[in-house]
């Protein structure tokens, strides 16, 4: 199924966002919805990968394996958060970003501190058809 109608919103009145992405996004026509848990960078096998850039890349590849599992993809992704840990990964957080969605739904970037030390970042979002 293609996804959902969408129609952004990026009003010349309000300062524009320095990741390039969407400030709103509305969806006009849609059938279903998903909401997708926090993803955290663990393999398969419960391992986790070493170094931010192969946490991010794993934990993109888990939200696009529940994506999967509904039928969905990419394309029908809607809203992203993800979680950071730290401050100096928002250049190479936007970078894979970037890489793995292209068109960039509506985001939103936050520093925290996550459950387990060992994960340097989760990410989670909504997806429509």
């Amino acid at each position: 199924m293609p996804p959902a109608h969408l129609v952004s919103h990026n009003p010349a009145t309000v300062h524009a966002p320095a990741g390039g992405y969407c400030m709103g996004l509305e969806l006009t026509q849609y059938r279903r919805l998903l909401f997708i848990s926090g993803q955290v960078p663990e393999r398969l096998d419960g391992t986790v990968p070493e170094g931010f850039e192969a946490q991010c890349e794993q934990a993109w590849r888990n939200l696009i394996e529940v994506l999967a599992a509904a039928g969905l993809g990419i394309a029908h992704l809607v809203k992203v958060t993800t979680f950071l840990t730290d401050r100096n990964q928002l250049v190479t957080n936007r970078s894979i970003r970037r890489a793995m969605l292209g068109d960039q739904p509506a985001l939103t970037v936050v520093i925290v501190e996550t459950v387990d030390s060992k994960w340097l970042l989760e990410i989670e979002a909504i997806a429509a058809e």
